[in-house]
This record gives C-alpha cells, structure tokens and sequence, in this order.
C-alpha cells in the first residue's frame, strides 16, 4: 500500500498512475550493415550509383511526407531554427484553426541523423559502406489522433528511414473518458477533476493491453507513405522499441491550499533528507547497510529547477531519473505529480525466455529489453518505484508547529556532564552556523572542522596559532550543535552528520526565516 495515499487520503479526490509521455523508435533491418547491402542488391543498386540514388529516394520520401499533410489543407513549414518549440507551434496551430480531428501540420527541418556512405577503403582498393552521422533532412507530422488525441511523428528522410512516435498517456485518457462518458476538467495533460478515478484508472490500464505493433505499424504507413512502394523487392518490418517512458502518478489534492502548504516542505524532504542510497532503493537498486550499491551503479544527482508551472526536483540515476513536481491549482483541486522516466532499461529485469528460445524453455530473470514486449514489465516496475518514493515522501512532518521544534533547543542542557549554553536559531551568528551545516554537499559525505572553517570565515588564517584558534572556535560550535541533537558524530572519522530530528529543525527554521510578512498573513487569514 502507497504510505502517502494512506495518510493524506482524507485530503484526496483520488489518485490516478499511467504512461504519461511515451516515445516509440522504429528502426529497419537497413540500420545493420547486412540489411543496407540486402536492400541495394535486391534493388539492383551499383556502388557508384548510391549517390544519386539515396539523394532522389530522399527527395522522394520527404515529398510524399509533406503532401499527407498539405493534401489535407493544412500547413506545411521548413524551419530554419531549433530554438522553438515544434510541439507548442503545433498545438497554437491546433486552437487557432479548431482543430479536433486529422492532421494538424507538418514541419521539415535539417538536424543530424544517423545514415550511410560508401566511401573508399585505401586498404583493399574497394568501395564499403560505412555509417556516420550526418545532417539529415526531417519530417515532422503532428495529428489530432481518433485514438491517441494529439500526438507527432519524426521520420528520417536519408536511410535507414528511422521513425519516432510520439503520444502522450493523458492525451489518449482523455479521449477514453469522452468515449466513456466519464466528466472530468483538464489543465494540461493532468486532471484537477475526475468525476470516477475508479473507472479513469480501469480505461489507463487498459492502454496496458494495446496491440503496439499493429498501432505502431499504421502510424508508419500513414507517415511514411512511400514505405511499401519503396520496399516491393526487398520486404522489410519496422522494429519498434520504447526509446523513452514516462510514467507518472496523479495524486489530486480537492483543497489546492492543501498542497500549497504541503509542497515546500516534501522539496526540502526531496533534497535533504532522500540519500543516494535511498534513491538507488527507489529505481530498484540493491543496496547494501553500508549504503552502497551491490554491484555497478552510477552517480546519483539531485537537482531543483524552478519553471512556470511551479518547482520540481528530479533524482537522476544514470539516464533514469524520478521526480517531483506540483501543477494545475484550480478551484477543484490541484495535482502533485510524482514520475519515473526510464531511458535505458537495462538495469531492469524481467521474468522471461532467453530471446530466441521456444516456449517451453525455462523462465529466468534477465535483462529488460528496449523492445515493447517488455513495456507491460516497465510499467510495472515504474509503479513501483513510485510506490517506494512516496512511501519515503510519506515521512514529511507537516504537524509540529515551529514553536515545539525549536524550544528545546532554546534553553541550555547539560552534555557529557558539562553545562551547553542555548541556541539562538534566529540570532546572526547562530543563524549562520545553521546554514552552513545544512548545506546540501554535506549531506552524504558529512562535514569537517576544516568544512566549517572554510564557510564561517572569509579569508585563510594569517599563521599557524589564528589557525588553531579558529579549529578550537568551530569544534565547540560543533560540541554546541551535538550537544542539541542537531549533528552526530560519524564512528571512526572526524565528520559529522545532521541528524533526522536536526534535519527537520534546520528545514523549519531556515523555511521561517525566507518566508515574507505576506506570506504569513496569507496562510493566518
């Protein structure tokens, strides 16, 4: 059971997980070197002749993608620019001429792409293949799906032809609801409003179950209309991998004040308080007491980027990531979106046949696949790596007042037998001392009398005895800090660790020392 549902379920309208972006990759047997040499020969294509031949089936194939689209009475445009955004010009495009059904418009535009030369080998004399990259003309289709709602195409004009699909999981919920009959208020791609989550959440799952090569293969005939003329002497299949997943978890809030009071204080949990560690157990990383990951792993990086929409903070591990962010503040309800995005699902695994083996053949845990076949197992281990992150956000204390965290750190106590006087958290110098403490580079590591010293003064030590007294003036900053609880010191090392209960204090206070008059008369009122 998700822990966050649990607690805070009084204060939702409901929960909803799903594909939220999903990017399909179809490739042809041309991108290997056997399959090209299959192609020409079949097509009776010389060496010398590829040229002129891949220059006019180019020209060709760009055509017949543009004209689906101009046929339609809709627009078509070359961009010179990648500095705006395809996908907003074609949603303005959308509102502006109404457009709910069909094409929607076409976009060409010179970007690098992975394709074939032949070129000469001073070795043996001869004329070989050989793939680079290279600037490549590309098609880009966008359409108002009956199925998918809006989505895009991007198709390589040059050979191998490689095709993207792009649809997004709430865009084609959408369409499902209205299918259904099932009310519901939109606000981008998430949903403030669902009249029935119980019965939103039974048509998502049921994207779960869609025949992807049959959908994804039509999607390739309409976008690249040239594919069966161009194949006739040598048939050939798209491949279809998922190139990108993003799945996400809706949790809508019915009393948006609600999250907006929440949020602040799950970011400071999120780039606090969650460890590497914590995060490698998320994405479903063994990891070891000592915190350490059981076998390869990559760096953990957390980062905050404040956007339009609000503020989100993302956890990377390797080309996977699992973040954070809040969205949608309407009068019904307001979204916080926790969402895993996996672009290599390698460190995966699933429960299934050695590829290439026959039914029969025993079942092993192996590596997850790229391949579609394997996109119901990554939908499932998404769920779960949600799942272990909101049972971590779960932890979050939202109900101790400032004024109970801070007083007993407001009076003098008595450590290892020897009286500590008061921390003062709003006093200057104290204040200070709690800043440089709770800086995020301290946080896995820990930090030293030299870390310390290095903040709290400006310029070196003149000499050897400013140095000693400078490392006697922090160590008992570090003695006062132990004393309440705020710091402990790590076993066998001259480092220190803020401790959970030290963690939460420095959180309220430094939150309460940023936050405005305004602020506060808002949330009294």
């Amino acid at each position: 059971m998700n822990e966050f549902i649990s607690r805070y379920g009084a204060h939702l309208s409901g929960a909803l997980s799903g594909f939220d972006r999903l990017v399909f990759r179809g490739q042809l047997p041309l991108i290997h070197d056997a399959g090209m040499k299959g192609y020409l020969w079949a097509s009776k294509i010389a060496w010398k002749d590829y040229a002129a031949h891949v220059a006019e089936i180019s020209k060709q194939v760009k055509q017949a993608g543009l004209d689906a689209v101009a046929s339609c009475g809709r627009p078509v445009r070359y961009l010179t620019s990648a500095r705006e955004s395809k996908e907003q010009m074609a949603r303005t495009i959308a509102i502006q001429d109404g457009i709910s059904q069909g094409p929607i418009c076409a976009f060409s535009a010179v970007e690098p792409g992975l394709t074939w030369r032949v070129a000469g080998d001073r070795k043996s004399m001869k004329l070989r293949l050989q793939k680079s990259m290279r600037p490549c003309l590309f098609v880009y289709q966008y359409w108002m799906d009956d199925r998918f709602g809006f989505m895009s195409t991007r198709l390589q004009t040059w050979f191998p032809f490689t095709l993207y699909v792009y649809i997004n999981g709430r865009e084609w919920l959408a369409r499902q609801m209205d299918q259904a009959g099932v009310e519901y208020r939109r606000a981008d791609n998430c949903f403030p409003f669902i009249a029935d989550f119980a019965r939103a959440q039974t048509l998502m799952d049921e994207q779960l179950t869609t025949d992807w090569t049959g959908a994804l293969n039509a999607c390739a005939v309409r976008i690249h209309p040239l594919f069966p003329t161009l194949f006739a002497n040598y048939p050939v299949a798209y491949y279809w991998t998922a190139f990108q997943s993003e799945w996400a978890m809706d949790l809508v809030f019915g009393d948006p004040g609600q999250l907006r009071r929440l949020y602040p204080q799950l970011l400071h949990l999120g780039m606090l308080e969650l460890s590497s560690p914590d995060v490698m157990r998320f994405m479903g990383k063994k990891v070891t007491r000592g915190g350490k990951a059981a076998g390869p792993s990559h760096e953990v990086i957390t980062d905050m980027k404040t956007r339009a929409e609000g503020v989100r903070i993302k956890h990377r591990l390797g080309k996977n990531s699992i973040k954070l962010y809040d969205k949608a503040y309407t009068d019904c309800g307001a979204v916080l979106r926790p969402e895993v995005t996996i672009n290599d699902p390698l460190p995966f695994r699933v429960f299934r046949h050695k590829a290439g083996e026959s039914d029969d053949a025993p079942l092993q845990w192996r590596q997850m696949r790229a391949g579609i076949a394997d996109l119901h197992r990554r939908a499932e281990v998404s769920q779960k790596a949600l799942d272990r992150y909101c049972d971590a956000l779960a932890r979050v204390d939202d109900s101790t007042t400032l004024r109970e965290l801070t007083q007993s750190i407001e009076r003098r106590v008595c450590w290892n037998g020897q009286p500590v006087r008061a921390l003062h958290p709003f006093d200057p110098a104290d204040l200070q001392l709690l800043r440089a403490v709770n800086r995020g580079e301290f946080t896995i590591n820990g930090i030293r009398n030299r870390d310390l010293q290095a903040i709290l003064y400006s310029a070196p030590a003149e000499g050897p005895k400013q140095a000693r007294q400078r490392s006697a003036a922090v160590s008992r900053k570090l003695r006062l800090l132990r004393a309440h609880g705020i710091i402990r010191k790590l076993s066998g090392t001259h480092r220190y660790q803020v401790t959970p209960r030290g963690r939460l204090i420095l959180n309220a206070v430094l939150s309460a020392e940023r936050t405005t008059t305004q602020q506060l008369t808002a949330m009294a009122a």
